[in-house]
C-alpha cells in the first residue's frame, strides 16, 4: 500500500509541475490552446497567502471560460508596490499552491510591475480581476475589449485579504477574529 500511495504523489507533483509555465513557453501554450479553441480567461495577483477570497475569487474565474491561466507576480515585482516585508511566502511557494488548486489549469511568473505584457502575449477571451478595481484601472482592460475579449470584476469575500490576516496576525495569532463566511 505504501508504494502505492507513493506513485500517486509522484504524479501528482508531475501535474503540478506541468501546470507551471515558464514565461518563455506561454506562446506556444496559447497557441495549442486556440488551436483546440479553448476560451482563455486570465487573471493576475500576488497570493501571498491562500484564502477563502482566493479560491472564491479563482473558481468563478474559472466559470468564465475553459481554461485559466493566472500570472502570479514575481518578489520583486510584488516588492516594487507592496513594500519590502512582501511577500511572505516565495514565489516558487506561491505558484506552487496556486497549481495545486483544481480551478488553476496554468500559472505563469512575470516580473514587471504590471501584468500588461503578458496579458498581450496571452490575449485572452476573459480578463478578471477583483471588483476593488475599476474597469479602467484594470491593466489589458482596454486591449482586451480591443479585440473583442471581455473583462469581468468579481465581487470580492468581505474581510477576507492577505493584508487583513497579516495584521490579525500581528495583533493576535489567532482566528477568532475572523467571522465565518
Amino acid at each position: 500500500m505504501p508504494f502505492r500511495k507513493s506513485l500517486k504523489t509522484s504524479s501528482s507533483v508531475l501535474n503540478l509541475k506541468r501546470k507551471i509555465i515558464r514565461r518563455s513557453q506561454i506562446q506556444e501554450l496559447v497557441r495549442r490552446l486556440r488551436n483546440t479553441r479553448k476560451r482563455i480567461v486570465f487573471t493576475n495577483g500576488t497570493f501571498d497567502f491562500i484564502h477563502l477570497g482566493h479560491i472564491r475569487y479563482l473558481a468563478q474565474a474559472k466559470s468564465f471560460g475553459d481554461v485559466l491561466i493566472v500570472g502570479v507576480n514575481t518578489n520583486a515585482s510584488v516588492r516594487s508596490y507592496k513594500g519590502p516585508n512582501r511577500p511572505i511566502n516565495p514565489e516558487g511557494d506561491r505558484i506552487q499552491v496556486l497549481s495545486a488548486l483544481e480551478c488553476v489549469d496554468f500559472a505563469v511568473l512575470f516580473s514587471e510591475p504590471s501584468p500588461l505584457k503578458l496579458i498581450l502575449e496571452i490575449r485572452p477571451h476573459v480578463l478578471v480581476k477583483g471588483s476593488d478595481w475599476k474597469k479602467n484601472q484594470i491593466a489589458g482592460a482596454r486591449e482586451v475589449e480591443s479585440w473583442g475579449g471581455k473583462v469581468k470584476r468579481i465581487k470580492l469575500v468581505p474581510g477576507r485579504s492577505t493584508t487583513k490576516l497579516i495584521e490579525g496576525i500581528k495583533a493576535k495569532p489567532t482566528l477568532e477574529k475572523i467571522p465565518n463566511a
